[in-house]
């Protein structure tokens, strides 16, 4: 059945505005009274709008970014979006930080510090060497021409007394001048002058005035003199043999009193700022183990070898038992505080990265919901113990990193922040095609890539597999065998040796590796092999040499970030090499042997860092 219902057509406009006075009355009063003022101003579609003083923006890709306004990602050109919850509370992030939460501060064991001044104290280690005191070495000569009819002493390392005999030699001009003696005694009364002239000839000659008289009492000649020490002490050298026929200034024999000794040690100019004369020096000889000497520093070198870049430091020992024999080699410590006594800022090693021109450091700011860092270059002062005296760049009151700096330093180079290797910050280079990015042919890029910088640390450990890390050892095993031909200045060993590490380098399993892990891995892959490169292209040693320093920088980083299996690594530090730019290289021997200038100043150096896998 249907219903019919007819209206008419005064009745529907009735009821056309009856519909339309509701849809008003009824929107007045679910919209009308619930914002008003300022507040409906404010409105859009029913939504608030998002920019209110001090919201942080950030990108969604990239979440590293932050900004107190709306705009483009500056790394991917997308629109930034509000962190919910901002309101005020949160400052603008700059370009530069590094941000890290709390649980990846954890995994990654990042610890800070702030830095302070206090009395910086170091101990210097010195290598040197048992040495004759110079003021009780008497060299003895012949003051009359003649030949040696006699020797008592036969061989160097005897032990003589002062006037005791060292020879007997017959002298035709000592034979004339007691004739002449004997003639002026009958004028000793009329003519003194004539007679004591010819005694004083012969007391010149080394007679003494009891052998003098014995020849006037007799009255006549003698034709052998014997030749007395005039010092107590060990020959050392001898100059002649029975039957030497000698001029007068002839060299006899070296006597040296060895009851009082010197140590003169080696100190680098770096370790010079340290030291200062009356320093207590304790020390060591390797022939008489478990027993330590003492004594003070009682005289500096006042000029460096320009050769080794070496100050002698001198000290004075009793040696009445003669235990201490000359050249015997001395291991000696000073425990000293720098020259002035003064309060300086001090930062410990483990906060530093090197360069090899730069040191790095990362200073956390302040006021930051989470944990962020920023890359700083500062100028360090002297070494003092497990710190620098930091001259400029830092602070006191300042915080920073001092364990896992480098971690943070990875993140940084990935992000394309200023880092260690890369201070004006920028795209990361790795030249491979990796996970279908372009980075063909090394022209590619890997953009923005911190938005992985607070990746769980445990994780990234797992990608770096033990098998890879005993490749690794291969790998090293050529290295030394390459930085031992450059200590031997050897070129064309060091190419040959050069070409073995990259061999072994490019048949490393990087398919061991995963994600981030692997990354990296090409991008420490094509710095070493550039550097290899450049010393297998060249016979130049000095070239070599400057393309190994290139390498050693690169490696650092390898043996940083990933490591090997087993053992222990020595990161040694000469600041002469790379034309006075200081440059590094690595060891399995604590003892230095510097390959940038082999024997012309092999023990130039010092142990920056030691790896412990």
């Amino acid at each position: 059945m249907k219903l019919k219902i007819n209206i008419t057509k005064r009745e529907g406009k009735i009821i056309a505005i009856a519909i339309i006075a509701g849809l008003f009355f009824g929107w007045l009063f679910f919209h009308g009274t619930v914002k008003s003022g300022s507040d409906a101003s404010k409105e859009i579609n029913g939504h608030k709008h998002e920019e209110e003083k001090g919201t942080v923006w950030t990108c969604s890709m990239h979440p590293q970014i932050r900004m107190d306004k709306p705009g483009k990602c500056p790394i991917c050109a997308m629109d930034l979006i509000p962190i919910e919850g901002s309101g005020g509370d949160e400052q603008a992030v700059s370009l530069d930080e590094i941000q890290m939460t709390e649980a990846a501060m954890k995994i990654a064991d990042i610890q800070t510090m702030t830095v302070h001044k206090g009395y910086p104290g170091k101990e210097v280690y010195m290598l040197g060497k048992v040495k004759a005191d110079e003021r009780n070495i008497s060299e003895l000569t012949a003051r009359f021409g003649g030949r040696i009819e006699k020797l008592y002493v036969n061989f160097t390392g005897q032990d003589v007394r002062k006037g005791e005999k060292l020879a007997t030699i017959y002298s035709p001009a000592l034979v004339t001048a007691q004739k002449e003696l004997l003639e002026a005694i009958e004028y000793k009364q009329s003519n003194p002058e004539f007679y004591n002239a010819i005694r004083s000839k012969l007391k010149l000659w080394d007679l003494t005035a009891e052998q003098i008289d014995n020849i006037e009492k007799k009255g006549e000649t003698q034709n052998y003199f014997d030749v007395l020490s005039p010092v107590s002490g060990t020959v050392t050298k001898r100059h002649v043999a029975h039957g030497d026929y000698l001029k007068e200034g002839s060299a006899l024999f070296q006597v040296v009193d060895l009851n009082r000794v010197w140590i003169l040690f080696e100190a680098y100019e770096s370790d010079l700022p340290w030291i200062k004369t009356g320093d207590k020096v304790d020390f060591t000889v390797r022939p008489i183990p478990g027993k330590t000497f003492s004594s003070k520093a009682i005289f500096i070198d006042p000029v460096i070898d320009p050769q080794t870049r070496i100050a002698r430091v001198r000290i004075e020992i009793d040696n009445r038992e003669l235990l201490l024999k000359p050249e015997m080699f001395a291991d000696g410590i000073i425990y000293s505080e720098i020259a002035g006594n003064r309060k300086d800022l001090l930062v410990p090693k483990t906060a530093i990265l090197w360069t090899g021109r730069r040191a790095i450091v990362y200073v956390k700011i302040p006021d930051r919901r989470q944990p962020s860092f920023v890359y700083r270059e500062i100028q360090l002062g002297p070494e003092a113990g497990e710190f620098y005296v930091v001259k400029a760049g830092l602070d006191e009151g300042e915080e920073i990193a001092v364990n896992g700096v480098f971690k943070i330093d990875a993140t940084a180079q990935l992000a394309g922040k200023p880092s260690m290797m890369n201070p004006e910050g920028g795209k990361i280079s790795t030249g491979h095609d990796h996970g279908g990015m372009d980075m063909g042919n090394g022209s590619g890029s890997v953009e923005g890539h911190s938005a992985r910088q607070e990746m769980d640390q445990s994780k990234k450990e797992t990608e770096i597999s033990k098998k890879f890390r005993k490749q690794l050892i291969d790998v090293y095993a050529a290295y030394l065998e390459m930085k031992n031909a450059f200590v031997a200045s050897d070129a064309k060993q060091a190419g040959q040796m050069a070409d073995l590490v990259k061999n072994r380098l490019n048949a490393v399993n990087m398919g061991l590796l995963a994600g981030d892990a692997h990354m990296e891995w090409m991008q420490y892959l094509e710095h070493l092999n550039n550097a290899l490169e450049k010393i297998t292209g060249t016979t130049d040693i000095g070239e070599q040499r400057k393309a190994f320093a290139e390498y050693n920088l690169a490696f650092y980083k390898v043996m940083k970030n990933i490591g090997l299996s087993d053992g222990t690594v020595y990161y040694q530090y000469c600041p002469m090499a790379d034309g006075d730019k200081g440059a590094y290289w690595f060891s399995n021997l604590k003892e230095i042997k510097n390959p940038y200038f082999g024997e012309a100043m092999l023990k130039c150096g010092e142990t920056r860092e030691t790896f412990n896998y």
